[in-house]
């Protein structure tokens, strides 16, 4: 799979983030509490992140959300397993103020989902670095290796990256360019390829938390059946949410709807967001 990264903002931010590691960190430098008298050698400690504990995972989701993002959930008869579907399994960890996650799969006539949600409380061990500024580090990282596409401008030429040909599963290579008027297509994908629009491609956020992003990517399993996945991925001070949701429809020749699949997992997004205690 071959695609255009976009990642001068993004790598340049990540590059001096990572180069202010080194700033003031040497022992020369430490400050002295015995000597009060030597100007500029006191250094003020980094300040704590907003967030000291998270949500208890598999219960941060609430039964309606996952009657939208899992549907199969109503179609089971019994209770039991009903109930089962609802509780998800918390992913091992070893400090549950510091890292949480919680996994759902559900089967429905139509199609499989998976979700998964990951919170991360990052913590700064460095007196010097906040846990803010650690875990915007950390996001930068996971927002480069996410490797977004360059967003096309409006009025880009023909040479612009075609967003959907850089997010499939198959090599692809630039459309055909035709004068006859563009046929109706749905809004969420190409009629073509199933893969996201331009107002639909993987992108950063503007409206969740202090930075965020989506990814978009469609694949195929060992049958010809299309496999979506998409990943809200945000940071809110020191703590770091990622969502990933996912969808293999059951019927070969079937595309999970890129928008609807997106706002699902963006709605979830917000209401974790809203939902972290201080």
């Amino acid at each position: 799979m071959l695609r255009k990264a976009y990642v001068p903002g993004t790598a340049a931010l990540l590059a001096a983030l990572l180069a202010g590691c080194t700033d003031g960190s040497s022992g020369d430098g430490a400050a002295d509490d015995a000597n009060p008298g030597a100007a500029g050698t006191a250094t003020a400690a980094a300040q704590p992140g907003r967030y000291r504990t998270l949500p208890e995972p598999c219960g941060a989701v609430g039964h309606r959300t996952l009657d939208s993002l899992l549907p199969g959930i109503k179609q089971l008869t019994d209770l039991d397993q009903r109930d089962k579907a609802y509780e998800g399994e918390a992913t091992l960890t070893y400090d549950n103020d510091r890292k949480v996650g919680c996994r759902w799969k559900v089967e429905a006539t139509g199609a499989t989902d998976h979700l998964f949600v990951d919170l991360e409380r990052v913590v700064s061990y460095d007196n010097t670095v906040s846990d803010d500024t650690q875990a915007q580090r950390i996001f930068a990282t996971k927002q480069v290796a996410a490797d977004l596409p360059e967003p096309v401008s409006a009025g880009s030429g023909a040479g612009s990256a075609s967003p959907s040909g850089a997010r499939s599963g198959a090599p692809g290579g630039p459309a055909p360019t035709s004068s006859a008027p563009a046929s109706p297509a749905s809004p969420s994908a190409s009629a073509s390829t199933g893969l996201p629009s331009s107002e639909l491609q993987p992108r950063t956020l503007s409206d969740l938390g202090d930075e965020a992003f989506v990814d978009d990517t469609l694949g195929s399993s060992g049958s010809t059946a299309k496999q979506r996945t998409v990943t809200v991925a945000f940071r809110t001070s020191n703590v770091i949410v990622t969502i990933v949701y996912e969808e293999q429809p059951t019927t070969v020749g079937v595309v999970p709807d890129s928008e609807e699949m997106q706002d699902k997992a963006r709605k979830l997004a917000a209401r974790l967001a809203d939902s972290l205690g201080g």
